[in-house]
């Protein structure tokens, strides 16, 4: 496989900024916008677990990769339990349960040895849980009934993104070029592009909006303040 400086240029800002987003849970009693927030943060932990398992087992910064997947396991757990107490619909609990049936599977794997040969298989389970986990995240955004709602989701879908395009470059650096690893990789490009052209033209994302939305509340919900 060839990489170009500009790929790896590319690569290394996207992990970089991945290692800015807090790490950290709290037990208080959720709102619906950080409902939205936490059930979007468990999409990026199954990314992010797979490119942390692919670092350590090109032993890429080998210690730090084992403290972030680390990291990434706890807080997955940690929240899916929070969002469980938090479940206000039946649906919502459904799904929920879904997500802790599929995380077993995927907790296992990550939680033991790193092997090349887990790899693949990794990523297959990770998908899964990372469909299960958005199906979560788009019942709370119905239940917000709100614009506000679909932008808090949108914007927590980017920090998935970013992890996505990170593990399915090191798939293919680790020598795994085939399908779907190649298309799946620029589809998640292409997708974060978008997104966030879409982002940047919502009517909401305005110095104005934002300087009111901190004093006011959006159906009882500060959705400005939703953190990573």
């Amino acid at each position: 496989m060839t990489i170009t400086f500009n790929r790896i240029t590319f690569i290394t800002i996207i992990a970089l900024l991945a290692l800015v987003i807090p790490l950290t849970s709290t037990a208080a009693k959720l709102t619906l916008a950080e409902g939205i927030n936490k059930a979007g943060r468990q999409r990026m932990l199954t990314q992010r677990m797979v490119k942390t398992y692919c670092q350590m087992g090109m032993e890429l910064r080998y210690r730090k990769s084992e403290k972030q997947l680390n990291a990434a396991i706890y807080l997955f757990d940690t929240q899916l339990e929070e969002l469980q107490q938090f479940a206000i619909t039946a649906e919502v609990k459904a799904g929920l349960a879904k997500v802790k049936r599929l995380w077993r599977g995927v907790k296992e794997t990550v939680s033991s040895e790193v092997k090349r040969e887990n790899i693949e298989q990794l990523r297959a389970d990770a998908e899964k849980l990372l469909k299960a986990s958005h199906e979560v995240v788009l019942m709370l955004q119905d239940l917000s009934g709100t614009s506000q709602g679909k932008l808090v989701n949108i914007a927590g879908r980017q920090r998935m993104l970013s992890q996505r395009i990170a593990n399915l470059y090191l798939l293919q650096a680790w020598g795994f070029e085939k399908e779907p690893f190649t298309s799946d990789y620029q589809t998640a490009i292409n997708q974060f592009d978008s997104a966030l052209n879409l982002l940047k033209k919502a009517p909401e994302n305005t110095k104005k909006y934002w300087t009111h939305s901190k004093r006011s509340h959006c159906n009882g919900v500060f959705f400005s303040t939703a953190q990573s």
